[in-house]
C-alpha cells in the first residue's frame, strides 16, 4: 500500500490505512504491507518515520506570521524540513490566503532549529508552499538582510521583490558554513515563465491575473539581486521554482544541490527493494494526470514498479489520464473514486470512498486473484 496524499483529504498515511482495511477485509490472508509516500512536500517528515527518521516538534512562523508547532526528523547525521509543515498552504482556512504577503519564513526558522543539532546534512522539502516570496523569507529567517535603493530593509513576500536591490548575506547564520544543502521538491519548475513559480502555482496559491504579473516581475528582479550577491544565475535553473522560489533562494544563497523529492523519499524508504518482493502494489493520489509521471510519488511507483515486473493498481480521486496512457507509465489499472461513488460522496467520505473502489478493484475479475 503506497500511495501518496490526496491532497485537502487524505493524508499519505490516511490512505494507505483506508486501502489496507479494504485489502484486508476482501483478503484475510493477504500479507499487507504499508508504505505511504511524499515527494517532498506535506507527509514529507512523516512518510520518512518508516525509514527510522525521529521527529521532533519546533514552532515556527506560518505562512501570515501566526507561529504553528512544525515536525523535522533526523537520522545520522541527515535532518530534514519541509515547508509544507513549516509554513504551507495547509495551514490556511478558506479565505486566508496570502498571495502576495505569505513569507517562507517559517522554513527558515525549521532551518535553524535543526541547526542546533548539529548536522551534517540539512534536507530541505519543498512541496506545498503557501507563498510566492522567491525565498526571501527563508533567508531573512537565516539572518539576510532585504534592502531597498535607500539601504532600507524589505520585509520578505512577494509583495517586496520588485523593491529589493541589495541581498547582505554578511549577516547568514554562522553554522551553515560546510553544511550540505540539499533541495529535495516535488517539482523540477524554472523561476520563471509559463511554467514558474508565479504563472504555474500562484493561482493555486490565490493569485489573481494581476498578481500573477506582479509576482513574475518581481521574482525577474529578485533573480538578478540573488545573481549579483551570489554570482549564480537561477532564472532558468530547473527547480528554481519549487515553493514559490524557495528553490532559486536555496541553490543560490546557500549553494543546494537539487535531488527529486520522490527519490530522496523512496531510497530512504528501499521502495525498490519492498516493490520486487510484492506480488501487488496498490497506488493513489488526489488527481492522476500527466503531471503525476514527472517525477512524483505515483509516477516513481508506477516505473520501479514496471521495472520489477509487479503489477500496479492505482486508485485516485479523479483520473485523468486514458486506460492506454496508464498502462505505458507502468499502471496495470486505475480507479476513480468519483466514478465509483460520484463526485458528493467522494468528498463527504474520502476514506469510505477509497476502500469501496479498492473493494471493486479486488473483486473485478481477473484483477485481483
Amino acid at each position: 500500500m503506497a500511495p501518496d496524499a490526496f491532497k485537502g483529504t487524505l493524508s499519505a498515511n490516511d490512505a494507505a490505512q483506508a486501502i489496507a482495511r479494504a485489502i484486508r477485509d476482501a483478503i484475510p490472508d493477504a500479507l499487507v504491507e504499508v508504505l505511504p509516500l511524499a515527494d517532498g512536500g506535506d507527509g514529507t517528515v512523516a512518510a520518512l518515520a518508516a525509514a527510522g527518521y525521529e521527529q521532533r516538534a519546533v514552532v515556527t512562523r506560518g505562512p501570515t506570521g501566526v507561529p504553528t508547532v512544525a515536525r523535522v526528523a533526523r537520522r545520522g547525521g541527515t535532518a530534514v524540513v519541509e515547508i509544507a509543515s513549516a509554513c504551507g498552504i495547509a495551514l490556511l482556512g478558506p479565505g486566508q490566503l496570502a498571495p502576495m504577503t505569505s513569507t517562507s519564513l517559517g522554513l527558515g526558522d525549521a532551518v535553524c532549529a535543526v541547526l542546533d543539532d548539529d548536522p551534517d546534512e540539512i534536507v530541505l522539502g519543498l512541496g506545498g508552499s503557501a507563498s510566492t516570496d522567491g525565498g526571501t523569507g527563508l533567508l531573512v529567517a537565516l539572518g539576510a538582510r532585504l534592502l531597498d535603493a535607500n539601504d532600507v530593509p524589505v520585509p520578505p513576500g512577494g509583495a517586496g521583490l520588485a523593491r529589493i536591490t541589495r541581498l547582505d548575506l554578511t549577516g547568514l547564520d554562522p553554522r551553515l558554513r560546510g553544511r550540505r544543502v540539499v533541495v529535495a521538491a516535488d517539482v523540477r519548475s524554472p523561476l520563471l515563465g509559463p511554467d514558474g513559480a508565479a504563472a504555474a502555482f500562484g493561482p493555486q496559491k490565490g493569485a489573481t491575473p494581476e498578481q500573477v504579473v506582479s509576482l513574475e516581475d518581481g521574482l525577474a528582479a529578485w533573480a538578478g539581486v540573488l545573481a549579483d550577491a551570489t554570482g549564480v544565475d537561477v532564472r532558468s535553473a530547473p527547480g528554481a521554482g519549487a515553493a514559490g522560489g524557495c528553490g532559486a533562494a536555496a541553490i543560490a544563497a546557500l549553494g543546494a544541490v537539487q535531488v527529486s523529492g520522490a527519490g530522496f523519499v523512496h531510497g530512504a524508504l528501499g521502495l525498490a527493494d519492498r516493490i520486487r518482493e510484492a506480488d501487488l502494489v496498490i497506488t493513489g493520489e488526489g488527481r492522476l494526470d500527466r503531471t503525476s509521471l514527472l517525477g512524483k510519488g505515483l509516477g516513481d511507483v508506477a516505473r520501479l514498479s514496471s521495472a520489477a515486473g509487479v503489477p500496479v493498481l492505482a486508485v485516485c480521486g479523479q483520473v485523468a489520464l486514458s486506460p492506454g496512457e496508464a498502462s505505458a507509465a507502468g499502471i496495470g489499472r486505475a480507479v476513480a473514486l468519483v466514478d465509483v461513488v460520484g463526485p458528493a460522496a467522494a468528498t463527504a467520505d474520502p476514506t469510505g470512498s477509497l476502500a469501496a473502489a479498492v473493494r471493486m478493484a479486488v473483486d473485478s475479475e481477473g484483477w485481483i486473484g
